[in-house]
């Protein structure tokens, strides 16, 4: 595993020092939260591709039975988002780049309130970590956007 972590992007900031928080300095990006959520979104974009009942878990607790297009939609959603977070990871001075992993956590954090005044969603379970990853995430990017791209 660790001739992996070469491949790591090197990150200055206080996005880079959050988990764990470590006092700042230029460091491997092994603990950068936008890589580590980008990780962890493509693993659950596989589990939606795979069984329905991960996406119907996530939205109802299992109450409302998904379909498996709609687990397939959430899953290429889902990885859509994770590449364009990856790749804000790896360029994090990039405007571009930082911004449009900025929207993916906007839109995230839109859809999953969303969900919650359609009814389809209640603020227990699963549910609740997308929706405080969203909101974390679009909070400390927005107030880290100009120690990244100055």
């Amino acid at each position: 595993m660790s001739q992996f972590l070469g491949y790591l992007p090197p990150i200055r900031g206080h996005l880079a020092q959050m988990a764990p928080l470590r006092k700042p300095s230029f460091h491997n990006s092994t603990n950068h939260p936008s890589l580590q959520v980008s990780v962890v979104s493509a693993l659950n974009s596989l589990q939606a591709y795979t069984t329905p009942e991960y996406t119907s878990l996530l939205y109802s607790n299992g109450k409302v039975a998904a379909s498996p297009l709609s687990g397939r939609v959430f899953g290429t959603w889902t990885f859509l988002s994770a590449v364009i977070r990856m790749t804000a990871a790896y360029n994090m001075t990039n405007p571009v780049a930082y911004d449009l992993a900025m929207w993916t956590y906007g839109i995230a954090l839109t859809h999953f309130v969303g969900e919650l005044v359609f009814g389809n969603a209640s603020l227990k379970g699963r549910f609740l970590s997308p929706l405080v990853v969203a909101s974390a995430s679009l909070a400390l990017m927005w107030s880290q956007r100009e120690v990244y791209l100055g």
